[in-house]
């Protein structure tokens, strides 16, 4: 194939000037009603070298939230810190999916306006901490949705997603991966339920599949993504011995719908990824964590994938794709700065001199 990093390419409806992508990062820097920071605007500005930004994972609602300070996209303030970031982004030249993200069981009260339970397929716990102002505190048991309830977050996706357009976002990428809600109901250690949400492999695929489906039914498929992570254990997931035929049924299913493109975060299981991408019929964009920097644009050049997404990278580098044109040293990434806190560590890398 011979695709290569730095070549223009074509994603749903839009063009791109190049196949290098902005993988979600959680910041955790919006204001505590979950609307953009004030920094937020500049900070995805700086890296709009990038043909494609993907934001930090967004909820969809206030039941969405697990996290402190993540952003919303669901009121119109909201609405209007997403659009001061949409404009930056395209004035950089890029364009901009939201990623919408609800953490599900993920959720501690602690960290959420309402103080809520988290909600989850099944009232089972994840079993790990979670970050709060008090500390690591375990993540408690989440209240299990009713059937009424699942219809209702799959309208709060759809709503979101509106939203984001209204907002000037280009698109929209459904989390469902990472040990999130839509993971969580692909997962047998998160989802035992035995309704048409529980059990059997179509079962547990249908709320990413109806999600997918209503977002696409409102903005557009060639404005929808979705990211998926087949075989990722994080915050207590286990897919069962079935899943690496779950993801080849969600994948066929999902391609019925023409998204505009699948981003999966590969783990190792190589015969899977081959077996995804020869289902997959539209773009797919590949993430391998901790991909050496002399292997960027190898899954492009064997046509494995069709953009290459980049975390850290891309973090610490705001003018990644010029410093890969010319050759030059990247900045390595402070994780003390991550999640939270000022403006050190998120808009004050350097670009190069």
């Amino acid at each position: 194939m011979n695709q290569h990093p730095f070549e223009p390419t074509r994603l749903g409806r839009y063009a791109l000037s190049n196949r290098l992508v902005m993988a979600p990062m959680t910041r955790s820097r919006a204001l505590p009603d979950g609307t953009p920071g004030a920094s937020a605007a500049t900070y995805y500005a700086q890296r709009s070298g990038v043909g494609l930004i993907i934001s930090e994972g967004t909820q969809p609602s206030e039941d969405g939230q697990g996290y402190l300070t993540t952003p919303g996209i669901h009121t119109d303030a909201h609405v209007a810190g997403w659009r001061a970031i949409a404009d930056a982004v395209h004035a950089g030249g890029s364009r901009l999916f939201i990623q919408l993200m609800h953490a599900g069981r993920v959720s501690h009260p602690d960290n959420t306006p309402h103080h809520r339970p988290g909600v989850a397929p099944s009232a089972i716990a994840p079993g790990v901490p979670m970050f709060t102002l008090k500390g690591m505190l375990p993540i408690p048991e989440p209240r299990a949705l009713s059937v009424q309830e699942v219809r209702q977050t799959v309208a709060d996706f759809r709503h979101a997603a509106r939203r984001a357009i209204d907002a000037g976002a280009d698109g929209v990428e459904i989390h469902g991966a990472n040990g999130y809600l839509v993971h969580q109901f692909l997962a047998i250690s998160a989802n035992t339920r035995t309704d048409d949400y529980g059990g059997s492999i179509a079962n547990r695929a249908r709320f990413a599949v109806e999600v997918a489906q209503a977002i696409a039914e409102e903005i557009g498929a060639d404005r929808t993504g979705i990211r998926l992570s087949p075989g990722n254990p994080m915050s207590g997931i286990d897919e069962g011995p079935e899943a690496a035929d779950l993801y080849r049924h969600l994948v066929a299913e999902l391609d019925r719908l023409g998204l505009a493109y699948l981003h999966l975060m590969h783990l190792g299981n190589e015969a899977l990824l081959t077996d995804l991408r020869a289902l997959w019929k539209q773009a797919l964009i590949l993430n391998r964590p901790s991909r050496a920097r002399d292997a960027i644009g190898a899954d492009l050049a064997t046509g494995l994938a069709d953009l290459e997404s980049y975390g850290q990278f891309v973090l610490a580098n705001p003018d990644f794709v010029e410093r890969l044109k010319a050759g030059a040293p990247m900045t390595a990434a402070d994780r003390n700065s991550f999640f939270g806190g000022s403006d050190q560590g998120y808009i004050d890398y350097p670009a190069m001199r």
